[in-house]
């Protein structure tokens, strides 16, 4: 066991034919891949899995990672979060991070535990619906890209929702929890030290 996960052995991704560290949380990711592209029709060169995003909290660094992040057109159109348990409490770090992962708005968030999703509008950080099996198509999420012009982040923006998920993501997390990667952010030099 490493970190807080039970490793049951290794599997292959779904998404790129790599070899994975097979555990529970992996298998519901897994399946998540599947459902996108033999049920709502995506590609898996639209998929990006476990992308690491860096975010900055003052002088705190960190790594976070996005489970799923879905480009069409060279747009990035929606994140995939997954986490256990409660939907609702990680409503707002996706929220964030949908802030952070590009220099636009991303449409469309989902947040789910494998078993339940809550499909959240971007700009608004509504919810728009509720069940994996309400996870837009791929022509359903090209149609509303299609429809919305990209909604540039400012960088005071930007800055402020980094602050966000540093505070959920990394700052909440488990000491034990290895998808965090927390970084030094180099700071002045101090002579002598």
């Amino acid at each position: 066991m490493t970190g807080h996960h039970l490793i049951l052995g290794e599997g292959v991704d779904y998404l790129t034919g790599e070899a994975i560290t097979d555990t529970h949380d992996e298998r519901y990711r897994q399946a998540l891949a599947k459902l996108l592209v033999e049920k709502k029709g995506y590609y898996k060169s639209d998929i990006f899995p476990r992308r690491k995003l860096t975010v900055v909290a003052g002088n705190k660094c960190a790594q976070v990672q996005i489970d799923f992040t879905v480009v069409l057109n060279d747009t990035a159109a929606m994140i995939i979060r997954y986490g256990p348990g409660s939907l609702v409490t990680r409503h707002r770090p996706a929220i964030a991070a949908s802030r952070v992962v590009a220099a636009y708005q991303i449409p469309l968030i989902v947040v789910t535990n494998g078993l339940d999703a809550d499909i959240i509008d971007g700009k608004t950080g509504k919810v728009l619906s509720k069940g994996i099996e309400t996870i837009p198509s791929r022509q359903s999420l090209l149609d509303r890209c299609r429809a919305e012009a990209k909604e540039p982040i400012s960088p005071q923006r930007a800055e402020s929702e980094q602050r966000i998920l540093y505070a959920y993501d990394v700052n909440d997390s488990c000491p034990c929890d290895d998808s965090i990667c927390r970084l030094l952010k180099k700071g002045p030099r101090i002579r002598g030290g």
